[in-house]
Protein backbone atom coordinates (compact mmCIF):
# COMPACT_ATOMS: atom_id res chain seq x y z
CA UNK A 1 0.00 0.00 0.00
CA UNK A 2 1.05 3.28 -1.12
CA UNK A 3 2.28 5.46 2.29
CA UNK A 4 -0.31 7.87 3.66
CA UNK A 5 1.42 10.41 5.51
CA UNK A 6 1.91 10.37 9.47
CA UNK A 7 -1.75 11.16 10.89
CA UNK A 8 -3.25 8.09 8.22
CA UNK A 9 -0.48 5.22 9.58
CA UNK A 10 -0.89 6.46 13.07
CA UNK A 11 -4.38 7.34 13.44
CA UNK A 12 -5.03 5.77 16.54
CA UNK A 13 -2.53 6.87 18.29
CA UNK A 14 -3.12 10.78 17.72
CA UNK A 15 -5.16 13.37 18.92
CA UNK A 16 -7.82 13.30 15.55
CA UNK A 17 -11.23 12.06 14.06
CA UNK A 18 -13.36 11.94 10.92
CA UNK A 19 -13.67 15.33 11.20
CA UNK A 20 -10.09 16.51 10.89
CA UNK A 21 -8.94 17.61 7.52
CA UNK A 22 -5.40 16.01 7.43
CA UNK A 23 -3.09 18.16 5.61
CA UNK A 24 -0.49 16.14 4.31
CA UNK A 25 2.94 16.29 2.07
CA UNK A 26 3.09 11.99 2.69
CA UNK A 27 5.77 12.95 5.58
CA UNK A 28 7.24 9.88 8.08
CA UNK A 29 8.29 6.83 6.62
CA UNK A 30 12.07 8.13 6.52
CA UNK A 31 14.77 5.49 6.57
CA UNK A 32 16.22 3.40 9.38
CA UNK A 33 20.11 2.81 8.02
CA UNK A 34 22.18 0.78 9.21
CA UNK A 35 25.71 2.46 10.03
CA UNK A 36 28.13 -0.64 10.07
CA UNK A 37 31.14 1.52 9.40
CA UNK A 38 30.21 4.23 11.80
CA UNK A 39 30.26 0.96 14.36
CA UNK A 40 33.04 -0.21 13.16
CA UNK A 41 34.58 3.16 13.83
CA UNK A 42 33.24 3.12 17.52
CA UNK A 43 34.64 -0.29 17.93
CA UNK A 44 32.48 -1.35 20.88
CA UNK A 45 30.07 -4.16 20.15
CA UNK A 46 26.98 -1.80 18.91
CA UNK A 47 24.72 -1.98 16.63
CA UNK A 48 24.11 1.47 14.98
CA UNK A 49 21.02 2.88 13.15
CA UNK A 50 20.50 6.15 11.44
CA UNK A 51 17.24 7.67 11.55
CA UNK A 52 17.23 9.80 8.59
CA UNK A 53 15.48 12.20 9.10
CA UNK A 54 16.73 14.67 6.73
CA UNK A 55 14.61 12.84 3.88
CA UNK A 56 10.99 14.48 4.84
CA UNK A 57 9.49 17.04 2.41
CA UNK A 58 10.78 19.70 3.58
CA UNK A 59 14.35 18.18 4.32
CA UNK A 60 14.05 17.95 8.44
CA UNK A 61 11.71 16.18 11.15
CA UNK A 62 9.62 19.12 11.93
CA UNK A 63 6.97 18.05 8.93
CA UNK A 64 6.16 15.17 11.39
CA UNK A 65 4.65 17.66 13.79
CA UNK A 66 3.76 20.27 11.36
CA UNK A 67 1.24 17.77 9.65
CA UNK A 68 -0.82 17.92 12.84
CA UNK A 69 -0.45 20.90 13.82
CA UNK A 70 -1.90 22.47 10.97
CA UNK A 71 -4.55 19.77 10.56
CA UNK A 72 -5.25 20.69 13.89
CA UNK A 73 -5.29 25.19 13.60
CA UNK A 74 -7.55 24.02 9.95
CA UNK A 75 -9.94 22.24 12.26
CA UNK A 76 -10.39 24.85 14.70
CA UNK A 77 -11.33 27.27 12.14
CA UNK A 78 -7.88 29.09 12.33
CA UNK A 79 -6.64 31.67 9.32
CA UNK A 80 -3.16 32.09 9.84
CA UNK A 81 -0.01 30.69 11.90
CA UNK A 82 3.10 31.71 13.37
CA UNK A 83 6.65 30.69 14.47
CA UNK A 84 9.93 31.40 15.63
CA UNK A 85 12.20 29.65 14.03
CA UNK A 86 16.07 29.17 13.58
CA UNK A 87 15.19 27.67 10.12
CA UNK A 88 13.64 23.89 9.90
CA UNK A 89 10.20 24.86 11.67
CA UNK A 90 9.85 28.21 9.18
CA UNK A 91 10.34 25.52 6.35
CA UNK A 92 7.88 23.11 7.61
CA UNK A 93 5.24 25.98 8.84
CA UNK A 94 5.58 27.84 5.39
CA UNK A 95 5.23 24.72 3.06
CA UNK A 96 2.33 22.92 5.28
CA UNK A 97 0.47 26.35 5.28
CA UNK A 98 1.03 26.47 1.74
CA UNK A 99 -1.18 23.20 1.36
CA UNK A 100 -3.52 24.05 3.54
CA UNK A 101 -4.40 27.86 2.47
CA UNK A 102 -3.27 29.18 5.81
CA UNK A 103 -1.55 32.61 5.83
CA UNK A 104 1.93 31.95 7.68
CA UNK A 105 4.01 34.31 10.11
CA UNK A 106 7.68 33.76 10.49
CA UNK A 107 10.23 35.34 12.33
CA UNK A 108 13.68 34.24 12.50
CA UNK A 109 16.37 35.50 14.68
CA UNK A 110 18.30 38.02 12.38
CA UNK A 111 21.93 36.40 11.17
CA UNK A 112 21.12 33.12 12.75
CA UNK A 113 19.47 30.79 10.01
CA UNK A 114 21.08 28.95 7.25
CA UNK A 115 20.42 30.42 4.04
CA UNK A 116 18.54 26.73 2.67
CA UNK A 117 16.50 27.40 4.93
CA UNK A 118 15.45 30.85 4.53
CA UNK A 119 14.67 30.00 0.90
CA UNK A 120 12.24 27.77 1.53
CA UNK A 121 9.89 29.77 4.18
CA UNK A 122 10.37 32.65 1.65
CA UNK A 123 9.59 30.32 -1.61
CA UNK A 124 6.58 28.51 -0.22
CA UNK A 125 5.35 32.58 0.49
CA UNK A 126 5.45 33.02 4.29
CA UNK A 127 5.57 36.68 5.57
CA UNK A 128 9.36 36.47 7.28
CA UNK A 129 10.55 39.13 9.56
CA UNK A 130 14.30 39.03 10.50
CA UNK A 131 14.04 40.06 14.58
CA UNK A 132 16.71 41.74 15.96
CA UNK A 133 18.15 39.33 18.91
CA UNK A 134 18.17 35.39 18.78
CA UNK A 135 16.13 32.72 18.75
CA UNK A 136 14.57 33.04 22.98
CA UNK A 137 13.93 36.54 21.84
CA UNK A 138 12.15 35.59 19.02
CA UNK A 139 9.65 33.16 20.84
CA UNK A 140 9.02 36.02 23.20
CA UNK A 141 7.36 38.05 20.39
CA UNK A 142 5.56 35.15 18.98
CA UNK A 143 4.19 33.81 22.28
CA UNK A 144 3.06 37.32 22.88
CA UNK A 145 1.36 37.50 19.39
CA UNK A 146 -0.32 34.36 19.42
CA UNK A 147 -1.92 35.18 22.97
CA UNK A 148 -3.66 38.09 22.07
CA UNK A 149 -4.14 38.12 18.30
CA UNK A 150 -6.28 35.30 16.58
CA UNK A 151 -3.17 33.59 15.12
CA UNK A 152 -2.25 29.75 15.83
CA UNK A 153 1.17 28.95 17.47
CA UNK A 154 2.97 26.18 15.88
CA UNK A 155 6.32 26.23 17.64
CA UNK A 156 6.61 22.80 19.92
CA UNK A 157 4.92 24.66 22.57
CA UNK A 158 1.72 23.60 20.35
CA UNK A 159 1.16 20.09 21.71
CA UNK A 160 -0.09 18.83 18.19
CA UNK A 161 3.40 19.23 17.24
CA UNK A 162 4.72 16.79 19.99
CA UNK A 163 2.40 14.07 18.94
CA UNK A 164 3.12 14.21 15.58
CA UNK A 165 6.81 13.85 16.15
CA UNK A 166 6.17 11.03 18.75
CA UNK A 167 5.66 9.00 15.32
CA UNK A 168 8.93 8.25 14.80
CA UNK A 169 9.56 6.19 17.76
CA UNK A 170 6.79 4.28 16.22
CA UNK A 171 8.40 4.01 12.96
CA UNK A 172 12.00 2.74 14.87
CA UNK A 173 9.90 0.11 16.72
CA UNK A 174 7.89 -1.10 13.39
CA UNK A 175 11.17 -1.65 11.33
CA UNK A 176 13.20 -3.00 14.22
CA UNK A 177 10.65 -5.20 15.95
CA UNK A 178 11.31 -3.60 19.72
CA UNK A 179 12.75 -0.48 20.79
CA UNK A 180 16.54 0.18 20.64
CA UNK A 181 18.77 0.08 23.73
CA UNK A 182 19.57 3.35 23.10
CA UNK A 183 17.81 6.54 21.29
CA UNK A 184 20.38 9.26 20.67
CA UNK A 185 18.58 12.63 19.72
CA UNK A 186 19.79 16.19 19.18
CA UNK A 187 18.44 18.90 21.30
CA UNK A 188 17.83 22.37 20.70
CA UNK A 189 14.27 23.61 21.82
CA UNK A 190 13.89 19.88 23.57
CA UNK A 191 10.46 19.02 21.81
CA UNK A 192 12.25 16.40 19.91
CA UNK A 193 13.17 14.11 22.77
CA UNK A 194 10.26 14.70 24.62
CA UNK A 195 7.72 13.38 21.11
CA UNK A 196 10.56 10.58 21.16
CA UNK A 197 10.11 9.11 24.71
CA UNK A 198 6.09 9.79 24.78
CA UNK A 199 5.72 7.89 21.55
CA UNK A 200 8.04 4.86 22.87
CA UNK A 201 6.05 5.34 26.40
CA UNK A 202 2.53 5.16 23.87
CA UNK A 203 3.88 1.60 22.12
CA UNK A 204 4.88 0.33 25.54
CA UNK A 205 1.66 0.67 27.21
CA UNK A 206 -0.11 -0.90 24.14
CA UNK A 207 1.90 -3.90 24.44
CA UNK A 208 3.77 -3.11 20.99
CA UNK A 209 7.21 -3.36 22.93
CA UNK A 210 8.28 -5.03 26.44
CA UNK A 211 11.19 -2.19 27.20
CA UNK A 212 12.05 1.10 26.77
CA UNK A 213 15.12 2.93 25.48
CA UNK A 214 17.58 5.12 27.09
CA UNK A 215 17.09 8.41 25.99
CA UNK A 216 20.65 10.16 25.23
CA UNK A 217 20.45 13.45 24.19
CA UNK A 218 22.68 16.12 23.16
CA UNK A 219 23.35 20.27 23.07
CA UNK A 220 25.85 22.14 21.48
CA UNK A 221 28.60 23.27 24.00
CA UNK A 222 27.45 26.73 23.12
CA UNK A 223 23.76 26.37 24.01
CA UNK A 224 23.89 24.00 26.53
CA UNK A 225 21.40 25.57 29.05
CA UNK A 226 19.37 22.07 30.27
CA UNK A 227 23.21 20.78 30.81
CA UNK A 228 24.25 23.66 32.56
CA UNK A 229 21.30 24.21 34.30
CA UNK A 230 20.96 27.61 33.23
CA UNK A 231 19.78 29.74 30.84
CA UNK A 232 22.16 30.72 28.28
CA UNK A 233 21.73 34.28 27.27
CA UNK A 234 24.43 34.58 24.30
CA UNK A 235 24.24 30.85 22.94
CA UNK A 236 27.45 30.04 20.20
CA UNK A 237 27.25 27.09 17.82
CA UNK A 238 27.82 26.45 13.93
CA UNK A 239 24.99 24.08 14.08
CA UNK A 240 22.14 26.90 14.31
CA UNK A 241 19.12 23.93 14.77
CA UNK A 242 19.78 23.74 18.50
CA UNK A 243 21.20 27.09 18.69
CA UNK A 244 18.61 27.78 21.67
CA UNK A 245 19.36 29.41 25.38
CA UNK A 246 15.74 28.34 26.86
CA UNK A 247 14.57 25.60 25.42
CA UNK A 248 10.42 25.46 25.14
CA UNK A 249 10.28 22.04 26.35
CA UNK A 250 12.85 21.84 29.25
CA UNK A 251 11.47 20.46 31.81
CA UNK A 252 9.83 17.48 29.41
CA UNK A 253 13.45 17.17 28.38
CA UNK A 254 15.02 16.23 31.25
CA UNK A 255 11.67 14.11 32.60
CA UNK A 256 12.90 11.78 29.44
CA UNK A 257 16.19 11.44 30.43
CA UNK A 258 15.78 11.13 33.66
CA UNK A 259 12.58 8.48 33.77
CA UNK A 260 14.46 6.15 31.14
CA UNK A 261 17.56 6.21 32.89
CA UNK A 262 19.50 8.43 29.91
CA UNK A 263 21.11 11.30 30.01
CA UNK A 264 21.39 15.35 28.44
CA UNK A 265 24.66 16.03 27.54
CA UNK A 266 26.87 18.49 25.56
CA UNK A 267 28.93 17.81 22.32
CA UNK A 268 31.61 21.11 21.21
CA UNK A 269 31.13 22.29 17.72
CA UNK A 270 34.52 20.57 16.95
CA UNK A 271 33.28 16.78 17.83
CA UNK A 272 29.64 18.12 15.97
CA UNK A 273 31.60 19.33 12.90
CA UNK A 274 33.99 15.92 12.84
CA UNK A 275 30.81 13.56 13.30
CA UNK A 276 29.20 15.39 10.42
CA UNK A 277 32.38 14.40 8.22
CA UNK A 278 32.36 10.43 9.07
CA UNK A 279 28.83 10.07 8.85
CA UNK A 280 29.25 11.96 4.94
CA UNK A 281 32.33 10.11 4.28
CA UNK A 282 32.08 6.74 5.73
CA UNK A 283 27.69 6.21 5.61
CA UNK A 284 27.04 8.69 2.66
CA UNK A 285 24.21 10.26 4.97
CA UNK A 286 24.59 14.18 4.18
CA UNK A 287 22.89 15.93 7.05
CA UNK A 288 22.56 19.63 8.81
CA UNK A 289 25.26 19.93 11.69
CA UNK A 290 22.84 20.12 14.43
CA UNK A 291 21.73 16.71 13.03
CA UNK A 292 25.42 15.33 13.83
CA UNK A 293 25.50 16.22 17.68
CA UNK A 294 23.39 12.62 18.13
CA UNK A 295 26.34 10.87 16.29
CA UNK A 296 28.71 13.04 18.03
CA UNK A 297 27.26 12.59 21.77
CA UNK A 298 27.16 7.97 20.92
CA UNK A 299 31.21 8.87 19.66
CA UNK A 300 31.98 10.94 22.31
CA UNK A 301 30.66 8.87 25.14
CA UNK A 302 31.89 5.64 23.75
CA UNK A 303 35.31 6.62 24.30
CA UNK A 304 34.14 7.60 27.63
CA UNK A 305 32.88 3.91 28.18
CA UNK A 306 29.26 4.91 28.41
CA UNK A 307 28.46 1.87 26.47
CA UNK A 308 30.88 -0.25 27.64
CA UNK A 309 28.26 -3.36 28.66
CA UNK A 310 26.45 -2.88 26.12
CA UNK A 311 28.28 -5.17 23.35
CA UNK A 312 25.46 -6.55 21.07
CA UNK A 313 22.86 -3.53 21.91
CA UNK A 314 21.22 -1.57 19.80
CA UNK A 315 21.74 2.17 19.34
CA UNK A 316 19.31 4.58 17.08
CA UNK A 317 20.64 8.04 16.01
CA UNK A 318 18.26 10.46 15.00
CA UNK A 319 19.30 12.63 12.42
CA UNK A 320 17.12 15.97 11.99
CA UNK A 321 17.61 17.71 8.94
CA UNK A 322 19.36 16.96 5.70
CA UNK A 323 22.78 18.49 4.57
CA UNK A 324 20.90 20.56 1.78
CA UNK A 325 19.83 22.70 4.70
CA UNK A 326 23.35 24.88 5.15
CA UNK A 327 25.38 23.62 2.05
CA UNK A 328 27.58 26.43 2.77
CA UNK A 329 29.03 24.77 6.25
CA UNK A 330 29.79 21.39 3.95
CA UNK A 331 32.21 24.05 1.78
CA UNK A 332 33.10 25.92 4.82
CA UNK A 333 34.11 22.33 6.25
CA UNK A 334 36.22 20.71 3.10
CA UNK A 335 37.20 23.69 0.91
CA UNK A 336 36.04 24.71 -2.75
CA UNK A 337 37.34 22.08 -5.27
CA UNK A 338 40.65 22.78 -6.77
CA UNK A 339 40.81 24.04 -10.66
CA UNK A 340 43.06 22.69 -13.16
CA UNK A 341 43.93 23.09 -16.69
CA UNK A 342 41.61 21.80 -19.07
CA UNK A 343 43.81 18.83 -20.24
CA UNK A 344 43.36 14.95 -19.64
CA UNK A 345 47.09 14.28 -19.03
CA UNK A 346 46.93 17.22 -16.41
CA UNK A 347 44.14 15.91 -14.40
CA UNK A 348 45.50 12.26 -15.05
CA UNK A 349 48.55 13.91 -13.15
CA UNK A 350 46.82 14.94 -10.32
CA UNK A 351 44.90 11.84 -9.69
CA UNK A 352 47.66 9.77 -9.32
CA UNK A 353 46.39 7.29 -12.28
CA UNK A 354 48.05 4.75 -14.11
CA UNK A 355 47.33 2.53 -16.68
Amino acid sequence: MAWEGVIKTYFDYLPVSEKTPIITLKEGNTPLVPADRLARHINKGLKIFLKYEGLNPTGSFKDRGMTMAISKAIEEGSCAVMCASTGNTSASAAAYSARSGLKCFVLIPHKSIALGKLSQALIHGADVLAVQGNFDDTLKVVRYITSNYPVTLVNSINPNRIEGQKTGAFEIVDVLGKAPDYHAIPVGNAGNITAYWKGYREYHEAGKISSLPRMIGFQAAGSAPIVLGKVVEDPKTIATAIKIGNPASWESAEAAARDSGGMIQMVTDEEIIEAYKILAQTEGVFVEPASAASVAGVIKYAKESYFDDSKGKTVVCVLTGHGLKDPDRAIQTVGNPEVIENDPMKVVERLGLKK
